[in-house]
């Protein structure tokens, strides 16, 4: 391993013993490490390439970490000694994917070549590694607020000695959640440090004013002149009177670098910089003197997303979190995957915004996750980027949507309609819609708006982890009347799935698709038993569509499978039917509402049900077979259910995390044979909750 100094690096204390000069070999040792690892195994590079220097200062400056001689830390991780410990400062991250240096720099670098899998280190903070990760975070804006209440936690145990620093990006400060956090922070009277690491840079090309503030402070910002003004800024902070003294004592380079005129200045912080987020020489200095503010403040900096390489400052967005590459002299090479979902949604898109000129497609800063950055580029008029800030999108949704409705009523009426009315689609990662649950409350189905909400990495996300998983998407919708919800199990279902929503005008729908490829062949194609291929009919609301055929007229089961887990199911026919047992396969389109009339003729007939989700069990779309049986007075005796346990699951292969889950075609064959052994026996006890306790086991 090359990194010869980074070896020697197991703890804080380590760094501490290096001189500024030592402390530049060491950010190009960490560089080179973290490039190295990403290359082979893919994570997120250039946000973590960019921060290298920034965390350095951090932390040769802070003493971060939890008080010395505390004994084990959580689950018995490691012992608080002087390699492993600190002096009982706080650091936060926001959002948490430029957190690696910090890993490195904290003694995990052991754990970097099994990066993102169970046996190693998590992509995103993760205190079950080490306290001197405080939170498990993978969202936007919610640093600022979580240090402002360990800052007045520390102060009312008396320990307001601990400083306590957040890392935040320039996109994600403009969440409503930081800026909230930032408003309340203003009112500390005590030290509290944020620090903006301003790239000009979110996961792609940050959006809206707020950018374009920052934009206009990089090239404007002046370095000198500001020592009377920065005076006059500090008589006007709250209890500004008190930090004369220091001011006086301060040198003339952080006089200079006080910023009278700093957007953030009016939420009560001292905002200094921007300063050079790379420059060793002259952040470490400047931290030291902040360090002893007893007041809240604000270091603005300005850093290179990708720093480091060539390819990786000229690409961030593609080298964010890239798959594995291979660097060949200058072109660089990222592994393909296969055809993903998210590719397939993004031709699909492209396809019927062709077709039909009243569907705008939004984002929410991921228009490279989401595959919109394709759709943009063919519709640049009609692809709507907001920024990180959900509740917003969702809400603009729902405005996009009412004036589409108020344009039709125009029509109806005979006048001339102002503009053409729009369908918004809002592409979002499962996991961050959960952001916007109040909005799609309050403005969207209370409404009864038409917006439509297109929710990838739906399911398990593989090396992202627990604080990604898209598990809760179906139970926190399902509440709200009129929502209709949806999900396909290959490409030609995902295109039905969107067409369907595309004239669906009753209400909102939502469809959720996993982070995995789209399969080779077209499963949800018909056998009807007679070995010829049929295409998917389109979606009807509320119908399933059975895409395997039983040999009898009554199969010895039914499995009821929601989105991918119909590929699941199907792969489990060839041990079932070697073992002779009769079943039949349904795709079910719909969790709301669910095809009750199918489920009621299977039980009538005498047919025992599986369903299968790669949801969570509490809510889910098995929860909502069971709820709609029990309002039409059938027995649910007959039906079991797979879907997520209950646990968390880390960050390790989506295939996996599917297996210790028990969602894999062997546990699906396993299931049919208990269930059908229990039918056989007379056993006549409730539905199961969910799986057994122990989901991984197989039969012999």
């Amino acid at each position: 391993m090359p990194y010869d100094l980074l070896q020697t690096i197991h703890g804080p204390a380590d760094l501490k013993a290096l001189s500024v000069e030592q402390l530049k070999d060491l950010a190009q040792d960490i560089r080179n490490a973290i490039c190295d690892q990403v290359a082979r195994t893919g994570g997120h590079l250039a946000p973590n390439l960019g921060v290298v220097e920034l965390t350095l200062a951090m932390h040769y400056v802070f003493d971060f970490g939890p008080p010395r001689n505390i004994g084990q830390g959580q689950d018995g991780v490691n012992s608080a000694d002087e390699k492993t410990s600190g002096g009982g400062d706080r650091l936060l991250f926001d959002v948490g994917h430029q957190c690696y240096p910090h890993k490195l720099i904290t003694g995990r670098l052991p754990m970097l070549d099994k990066l993102r899998t169970a046996e190693g280190m998590a992509g995103f903070p993760e205190p079950r590694e080490s306290d001197y990760d405080l939170f498990s975070v993978g969202h936007a804006g919610t640093a600022i607020s979580t240090a402002v209440g360990m800052a007045r936690g520390d102060q009312f145990a008396g320990q307001a000695d601990r400083k306590c620093v957040t890392l935040i990006g320039d996109a994600s400060i403009v969440n409503g959640v930081a800026l909230e956090g930032l408003n309340n922070a203003g009112t500390l009277k005590r030290q509290f440090l944020v620090v903006l690491n301003d790239n000009g840079m979110s996961i792609a090309k940050p959006q809206g004013a707020m950018a374009g503030y920052f934009d206009r402070v990089r090239v404007s910002h002046k370095y000198t002149g500001f020592k009377e003004r920065g005076k006059k800024l500090l008589d006007r902070v709250p209890g500004g009177s008190a930090l004369g003294e220091f001011y006086h004592r301060s040198t003339d380079a952080f006089k200079a670098m006080i910023a009278s005129e700093h957007l953030f200045e009016h939420f009560g912080l001292v905002c200094v910089g921007p300063v050079d987020g790379h420059d060793l020489d002259k952040l470490i200095p400047m931290l030291q003197e902040i360090k002893d503010i007893d007041r809240p403040v604000l270091l603005h900096a300005k850093t290179i997303k990708g720093k480091g390489f060539d390819f990786s400052t000229g690409d961030p967005t593609t080298f964010h979190s890239p798959k594995p590459f291979t660097v060949n002299g200058c072109r660089v090479d990222v592994k393909s995957g296969g055809r993903s979902f998210t590719a397939a949604y993004a031709d699909a898109m492209i396809a019927m915004m062709e077709e039909d000129e009243s569907i705008v497609a939004v984002t929410a800063a991921m228009p490279d996750g989401t595959g919109l950055t394709k759709v943009g580029e063919r519709f640049p008029d009609r692809m709507i980027d907001t920024g990180i800030c959900e509740s917003h999108a969702m809400d603009m949704c729902a405005g996009m949507a009412k004036a589409a409705q108020d344009t039709k009523k125009d029509t109806k009426k005979g006048t001339d309609p102002v503009s053409i009315g729009v369908k918004p689609f809002f592409a979002v990662y499962s996991t961050f819609a959960q952001r916007a649950v109040d909005q799609v409350f309050q403005e969207v189905a209370l409404q009864g708006l038409p917006v439509r909400v297109c929710m990838d990495r739906a399911g398990f996300v593989g090396g992202d982890g627990a604080v990604h998983h898209g598990f809760m998407d179906i139970a926190m919708l399902r509440p709200l009347p009129g929502v209709v919800q949806l999900a396909p199990c290959d490409e030609d279902t995902l295109k039905l799935g969107l067409k369907f929503m595309a004239g669906y005008e009753d209400g909102a729908t939502f469809i959720r698709y996993p982070r995995d490829n789209v399969p080779t062949k077209n499963v949800a194609a018909a056998s009807n038993g007679d070995g010829q291929a049929y295409s998917a009919p389109p979606f009807e609301l509320g119908k399933a569509h059975q895409v395997h055929t039983a040999k009898k007229p009554t199969p010895d089961v039914a499995i009821l499978a929601y989105g991918m887990m119909v590929n699941t199911a199907l792969a489990a026919l060839p041990e079932l039917d070697q073992q002779g047992y009769d079943v039949a396969v349904y795709d079910a389109r719909f969790a709301m509402p669910v095809d009750i009339d199918l489920i009621e003729s299977l039980i009538k007939q005498g047919t025992p049900i599986i369903t299968i989700e790669d949801h969570a069990l509490d809510g889910g779309f098995g929860s909502i077979v069971l709820d709609a049986c029990h309002d039409r007075g059938l027995p649910t005796q007959a039906i079991r259910r797979m879907a997520m346990p209950k646990k968390w699951f880390y960050q390790d292969s989506r295939d996996n995390q599917l297996a210790a889950a028990g969602l894999t075609p062997e546990h699906v064959a396993r299931h049919v044979r208990e269930l059908l052994d229990q039918q056989q026996h007379g056993d006549t006890s409730p539905s199961s909750p969910a799986i057994d306790p122990d989901p991984a086991r197989l039969p012999k």
